[in-house]
């Protein structure tokens, strides 16, 4: 499975959904989107299994992209995650810190069967990881991870596109691997740990004064956190300090997947997030002034009385769902380069297709 197949449906509503299986470590990554620790919290693997068990034939997600935390630490139970997927047609996606090639010793047992058991294996690789894990060692392990099976890619986090460790990185990867190794290079947003870093790094859209409609595709996959709440939005920096109600979708221990997707793809506030941008929606539908950041209105939604039924009420009228087809034409027909463009270093944004002949399902 390769990195391209996952970004030309990565805005389509629910073709994957996203498990953070952990919020423990061993890394200390100065940029942690999650601040995951050693000590951070780990809950059952029931809710994680459960969701998974209950993909069909009929109705299942196309992609489940497992991460933490480090995902590894609990490499059983990636293994049988991507095992209960792909009986429904679902594939398997795990991001990882790669903790386990600092010794320079071979991969263990217990995570080779983990990591060859995903349809693709992503690295974090980036100056901040280079401090955890050589260079050197992330690329002997993925040349080793190669030869299972899996594809793999590389996740490279930089201060946008004049960075020069980023340049220097993408070059050494691409000789590497031959160009055969796909890349997603994202700028450095200040969530998590990152809040406290000084020097560049890419900060919040630029929005205008008056409202625009501005999708926003962080909505599309839902997440299910560490502790198996489901949530429509993937920010994992927002799941950790706010679930409003209206992101809320249910939890992976009491409620199956056809019952997740239903809620997620149904509920007006969720759609009209997707389809216009959380201040749009609240310009167009609601009442009172917005805060003035984009993540920072959405949280605060629900707390505008009768918003939802106003959206609602759109959204069965004619223009809605032929709004909403346009909304997600335009952002789907630039194929698996129109994400990593608009959430990506677009200088880079080419990179996801390394590798990709375009004729896998």
């Amino acid at each position: 499975m390769h990195l391209a197949e996952m970004a030309v449906l990565r805005a389509v509503p629910a073709a994957g959904v996203f498990l953070a299986l952990t919020r423990r470590c061993p890394l200390s990554c100065a940029h942690c989107s999650t601040e995951s620790a050693m000590d951070g919290a780990e809950h059952a693997e029931r809710p994680f299994r459960r969701l998974v068990a209950s993909f069909t034939r009929q109705e299942h997600p196309e992609f489940i992209a497992m991460s933490g935390g480090e995902a590894l630490l609990r490499p059983r139970l990636v293994r049988d995650l991507a095992d209960s997927a792909r009986l429904s047609g679902t594939r398997s996606y795990l991001l990882s810190g790669l903790y386990f090639a600092r010794d320079g010793h071979a991969v263990p047992p217990a995570l080779r069967a983990a990591i060859s058991a995903v349809d693709h294996f992503a690295v974090s690789l980036d100056r901040f990881h280079e401090r955890e894990v050589s260079r050197r060692a992330a690329f002997r392990v993925l040349h080793e991870i190669r030869s299972w099976g899996p594809q793999v890619s590389v996740q490279i986090t930089g201060d946008g596109g004049a960075d020069p460790y980023v340049a220097d990185l993408v070059r050494e990867v691409r000789e590497e691997f031959a160009d055969q190794v796909p890349m997603l290079v994202v700028p450095l947003r200040p969530v998590g740990r990152a809040k406290t870093l000084d020097g560049p790094r890419a900060g919040p859209k630029t929005l205008p004064a008056a409202p625009a409609p501005a999708p926003c595709e962080m909505a599309a996959w839902p997440l299910v956190t560490y502790d198996g709440t489901v949530l429509t939005c993937c920010n994992d920096d927002l799941a950790a300090t706010a679930r409003p109600p209206h992101l809320v979708l249910g939890h992976a221990d009491e409620d199956p997947w056809p019952v997740l997707r239903r809620r997620h793809l149904d509920r007006p506030l969720a759609r009209a997030v997707r389809m216009f941008g959380p201040r749009y929606a609240k310009a167009r539908f609601g009442s009172g002034a917005a805060a003035p950041g984009y993540c920072d209105v959405c949280v605060t939604l629900h707390q505008d009385r009768g918003l939802g039924e106003r959206v609602a009420g759109y959204l069965d009228s004619p223009a809605g769902p032929a709004m909403e087809s346009a909304v997600r034409g335009l952002v789907e027909r630039h194929g698996p380069y129109g994400f990593a463009r608009r959430h990506g270093i677009t200088r880079y944004s080419e990179l996801v297709t390394l590798g990709w002949e375009g004729r896998e399902r």
